[in-house]
């Protein structure tokens, strides 16, 4: 396996193999694709990787107090981390954005990157071990939202989540100033640090 990844690690997309003793068991394609963030790569397995239970996506850092304790949920996010270098893990619902260290290079990480997703896969386990709140999202409509409130979540869950989604990032609301007029967002993935990230959220102004 290992002469099969230093073959093929230049190239964007690669087919593993994965075999036990020997014998082919299953056919993993992991596509890869860039982002307008240079140090973040969007890594698609061609499968679910989070389940709708756990929200439009999961952010893990590896920096803060409660890091370790946020990893530990994620069996995934967790063994992307084994990888040296790697600064932050976002789960979408068919993708995976992996943010590097700014020191780091690409080409010595994207190989143990895809050998971490196949062996993860390949046996079977669990994305997340805890489960988000059944059915409430940060752009679910409440009984307790206004007419703008609700507007906004509607415009962030159909226009802009979408569009930072198709560049390996997410965006969450997390509160509306009606005094200033002023709607507080958190980003996540290949949002975070971009120098794209404020022209495509003005663009919904």
């Amino acid at each position: 396996m290992r002469s099969l990844i230093s073959r093929q690690k230049y190239l964007p997309n690669i087919n593993y193999v994965v075999s036990v003793y020997g014998f082919p068991r299953r056919n993993i394609f992991i596509d890869s694709e860039t982002t307008p963030n240079p140090h973040s790569m969007k890594f698609k397995p061609g499968r679910e990787v989070l389940s709708e239970e756990h929200g439009t996506g999961m952010y893990f850092q590896s920096n803060g107090t409660d890091s370790y304790r946020e990893i530990s949920k994620s069996p995934l996010a967790k063994a992307l981390f084994s990888v040296s270098g790697v600064k932050s893990v976002f789960l979408g619902r068919d993708f995976i954005t992996i943010t590097k260290q700014s020191d780091e290079s690409w080409l010595p990480l994207k190989p143990q990157l895809f050998s971490a997703i196949m062996d993860f896969f390949a046996e079977n386990k669990p994305v997340m071990t805890s489960i988000t709140q059944e059915g409430v999202s940060d752009t679910t409509i409440l009984d307790t939202d206004d007419e703008i409130v609700a507007t906004i979540k509607e415009l962030m869950e159909t226009r802009i989540r979408p569009s930072v989604q198709e560049d390996g990032g997410d965006i969450f609301y997390e509160g509306f100033d009606p005094i200033t007029g002023l709607v507080k967002v958190r980003l996540a993935g290949s949002c975070v640090g971009c120098p794209s990230s404020t022209v495509t959220v003005c663009s919904y102004h």
